[in-house]
């Protein structure tokens, strides 16, 4: 599994707002220029965060977004399943239950059942609260 810039760069941006929960609603220049990504790139991620209500929204003068619950109900594997699709290791998994033909004799499916349920359990168990508590002070490092 390989998470993709439009995951990482999705996740990138809700912290930015949990961050900036109290300022009001953010535009996407200033979490581009503060994340280091093009607002084209955001602008193209702000309308799957908005369809699943991830984002309230403000246009105009002073407009932006801002995260439509609090940093606590926002988990990394929601996240990154709305931005990727599936997390599962392999296609035959994407489905539930699995359709694969040979799933009854297969003797690797118990192994990515297994490597499935850790990362679901993982990043199911991760939310942008406890993202920023652990954040490293600036320059430190990027996702």
């Amino acid at each position: 599994m390989k998470i993709s810039t439009k995951g990482r760069y999705a996740l990138r941006m809700l912290i930015d707002l949990a961050e900036h929960r109290d300022d009001g609603y953010i535009a996407l220049k200033d979490i581009a220029a503060r994340q280091g990504i093009s607002k084209k790139y955001l602008e193209q991620i702000v309308p799957i965060l908005n369809r699943t209500d991830f984002l309230k929204a403000n246009r105009g003068f002073q407009g932006g977004y801002q995260l439509a619950r609090t940093p606590d109900r926002y988990t990394v594997g929601e996240i990154l399943r709305l931005t990727e699709g599936s997390l599962a290791p392999v296609a035959c998994l994407e489905s539930n239950p699995v359709e694969c033909e040979r799933s009854a004799m297969c003797a690797t499916l118990p192994v990515w059942q297994g490597l499935y349920q850790t990362i679901t359990d993982y990043l199911d168990n991760i939310t942008l609260q406890d993202i920023l508590d652990k954040k490293p002070e600036q320059g430190a490092g990027a996702v």
